[in-house]
């Protein structure tokens, strides 16, 4: 396969110039009684997109009734370990209606998820239902505004159709924006045809997602090039509280972005055994699992590569293991220098992991919630009404005073890093129900308190308050 070398300058689906094996041309299920629940306006504009999705087109063309100019639709096809299990997948109900330059010269898909059965839909619907569209939107969004990279919701449009889950539910299409949706599944699809199609696979995605570097061998810098934006995401997952729910290989982005938002949920009480997923029975993808399943995920991949990285398996081999194994030291690295931030230290000290440690050894013990515990460690003369945390808080207070950084400084740190605002599964669950019988009053508002997270206002002083022990949302569903 040839890219050519301005490929971020044409606007095909350039995705079609990969091995037929890896897509099916697909054009969405129209639907009569298509209705704009919710546009981006602010990401349609940034990402130049207003230009071609309008006032006047919007509905019908991010609901799958009319297709771009010059736009070929297609679903991916990508295998996966589900659970740890190998299967077969695919895009079973999203459909890849276009790409797209921004003004930056960047190329983005456009995809629209919930639009109709494909052949890869395995006797699902295709569709999906508003409330699970509307969730991702939130959440999706949430994250953008934590400075967490992420798939973007441009749209939710309702289809005035019913979809049949647990119950009868009103169905919708979210219209989902990604650097792209190559998957660590897709390559392990690719692999099962033969080592010319994951070639054209690895060619592809390196010149899309890293053209800007040379290399001798692309195969060995995409795989070190993956690994160090997954151990910076998890990082990032981890410092937040934020609980992905799925961590299958299908599920897993090669551009290095949290994608398919199903059963997620930022943790209110820390515990690092919490689990969402209501299909998680045994905690494989638990809240401190994360970085243990994103590193075997990405052995996953590198054992995809095998045939690329080296003519010598046996030398191949090493080279993925080094790689893989060096996983551990970059997420241990991203994860201690943004723990640090968030109890405002500047500098490094071979005692500041013990530290970190114990603080969340006390908010584990003592049921704290996670988020309110840095935001209450930034309040001035903090005291705790917990006399076992009085000892950790000299620690940490003799810890700030080795800097040469004062304690206003470090407040403007922790500020900078900490949220005040999340979206609370309460508040989510509330704002959706709401939702779903016509009235987005709570979720706009919600929706707009969450697009400055780090900001401390008064009128958003409920949004931190953690749900009433009766109104806990322990178990969260993917919505498929």
């Amino acid at each position: 396969m040839n890219i050519n070398k301005d490929m971020k300058h044409t606007s095909k689906n350039t995705y079609l110039e990969l091995p037929g094996i890896l897509y099916t041309k697909q054009m969405p299920t129209p639907v009569k009684e298509p209705e704009m629940i919710i546009f981006n306006e602010d990401l349609s504009k940034s990402l130049g997109l207003n230009k071609t999705i309008n006032e006047s087109n919007a509905t019908s063309v991010l609901v799958g009734n009319t297709i771009l100019e010059d736009s070929i639709p297609i679903s991916q096809s990508y295998a996966g370990h589900q659970f740890g299990h190998f299967t077969i997948l695919g895009d079973g109900r999203a459909i890849l209606i276009s790409e797209h330059i921004t003004p930056d010269l960047e190329r983005i898909d456009i995809q629209l998820k919930g639009s109709g059965e494909t052949p890869y839909s395995r006797r699902g619907d295709g569709r999906a239902t508003l409330s699970s569209m509307l969730r991702e939107y939130i959440i999706s969004e949430a994250m953008a505004s934590l400075h967490i990279k992420t798939t973007r919701s441009l749209a939710v449009v309702s289809t005035g159709e019913q979809v049949i889950r647990e119950q009868i539910q009103s169905g919708a299409v979210l219209t989902r924006i990604s650097k792209g949706h190559i998957r660590v599944g897709t390559f392990q699809f690719a692999a099962l045809k033969d080592t010319e199609t994951i070639k054209a696979l690895a060619d592809y995605t390196f010149k899309r997602f890293y053209p800007e570097i040379d290399s001798t061998n692309p195969y060995i810098t995409l795989l070190d090039k993956v690994v160090d934006a997954q151990a910076e995401l998890i990082a990032k997952w981890q410092q937040i509280g934020f609980i992905h729910g799925v961590m299958n290989t299908d599920n897993m982005s090669i551009a290095g972005e949290t994608i398919d938002y199903g059963p997620c949920a930022f943790m209110d009480t820390y515990h690092p055994n919490t689990v969402f997923s209501s299909i998680d029975q045994q905690g494989r993808y638990s809240y401190k699992n994360q970085p243990l399943i994103a590193q075997w995920n990405l052995a996953r991949f590198a054992e995809t590569l095998i045939p690329l990285l080296h003519d010598d398996q046996n030398k191949a081999i090493k080279i993925a293991e080094s790689s893989i194994e060096h996983f551990t030291e970059l997420y241990e690295t991203y994860w201690l220098n943004g723990m640090r931030k968030k109890i405002g230290l500047f500098t490094n000290e071979s005692s500041d992991r013990i530290l970190i440690e114990e603080l969340l050894d006390h908010m584990a013990k003592e049921k704290l919630d996670f988020t309110n515990t840095f935001i209450d460690l930034m309040t001035p003369n903090y005291r705790s009404p917990l006399k076992t945390i009085d000892e950790w808080l000299l620690k940490w207070h003799d810890r700030l005073n080795k800097q040469a950084e004062s304690f206003e400084e470090s407040m403007t740190l922790m500020r900078s890093v900490n949220p005040y605002v999340i979206p609370r599964n309460h508040q989510v669950e509330l704002a959706l129900k709401d939702a779903v019988m016509g009235d987005m009053s709570a979720f706009t508002r919600l929706l707009e308190v969450l697009k400055s997270p780090f900001e401390h206002k008064l009128n958003h002083k409920q949004y931190t308050l953690p749900p009433e022990p009766s109104k806990e949302v322990y178990k969260t569903y993917c919505g498929t």
